[in-house]
């Protein structure tokens, strides 16, 4: 396996994802009552629902035998869901959590993500956990994950409700690293099928950050794979994690994310990189 999980970043997942969520309760119920979108489609309390329902979700995940799904049919919504279905999986799981109490909310996902750290205590952060898809996930990459919702929909509530909201990027380093190399590494299934005709030949893209150890991403023949850095890849992606993130979910614009220099595009063929990531992508 290529994907980097010690000791030490799992303690600091699991720190982080204590913080935040602590952090992003608060906000989600300082916030009620603003009037502006959080989203294009939701308010802060349909945002707050989102994750709230993200977090049962993970609780399921982690901890099967305590509660299997939030809802008969889960699984099969989970097997069928992919990329560029995402949407209809969030609005299913909303549907299924019509309260929009702010308080209330605050408490359930308080509640499961006590019950998250309380179960994974001491468990094995390279175990594989099941995902979207078909696909497969370390544990430590469902919390990075989970850490990185709270992430990216604190910032859309605190920008609706003009409070400040800051992720350092070591915080927003764990979803890289642990998330999105960890899924391309255990299996990503039917996760990224949709896109259309993948370039043709292999595309390498070499990851650097400070926060994280170095990876290549290479897209042969429209199949993603992990490696280890070696010999000259197509494109080296310097970046800071939370502006990645953000970019990736379609918060901050690819060229905003290049002028400001939170990421940094060098390489013998940089221009391979938009057709890698028309495949390797994330929901926006």
């Amino acid at each position: 396996m290529v994907v980097h999980i010690t000791a030490d970043n799992w303690a600091e997942t699991r720190e982080y994802l204590r913080t935040r969520s602590a952090r992003f309760t608060a906000l989600a119920v300082q916030a009620a009552a603003t009037r502006r979108r959080a989203t294009a489609d939701w308010s802060v309390t349909d945002t707050a629902a989102h994750v709230a329902t993200l977090a049962r979700t993970c609780s399921g995940l982690v901890d099967p035998g305590h509660a299997p799904g939030p809802f008969t049919g889960f699984d099969d919504l989970l097997e069928r869901t992919v990329v560029d279905t995402v949407d209809e999986f969030n609005e299913v799981l909303l549907e299924r959590l019509p309260d929009r109490a702010p308080r209330e909310l605050a408490r359930a996902t308080r509640h499961d993500v006590d019950h998250i750290l309380r179960v994974t205590e001491g468990a094995d952060p390279t175990a594989p956990v099941s995902w979207l898809g078909g696909s497969r996930v370390p544990l430590a990459g469902v919390l990075a994950h989970l850490l990185n919702e709270f992430q990216v929909h604190g910032r859309d509530i605190a920008n609706a409700a003009r409070l400040p909201w800051r992720v350092p990027p070591r915080e927003a380093a764990p979803f890289f690293e642990q998330f999105l190399v960890g899924v391309t590494d255990y299996g990503y299934g039917r996760l990224l099928d949709g896109h259309g005709p993948p370039p043709r030949g292999r595309v390498a893209v070499e990851f650097r950050s400070e926060h994280t150890t170095p990876v290549t991403m290479a897209l042969t023949d429209g199949f993603a794979t992990v490696e280890r850095p070696g010999g000259e890849p197509d494109v080296r992606l310097s970046f800071d994690p939370t502006v990645l993130n953000l970019m990736l979910f379609g918060r901050v614009s690819k060229a905003r994310a290049v002028l400001t220099g939170k990421v940094v595009i060098r390489g013998p063929r940089p221009w391979k990189l938009p057709g890698f990531l028309r495949i390797v992508r994330l929901p926006s």
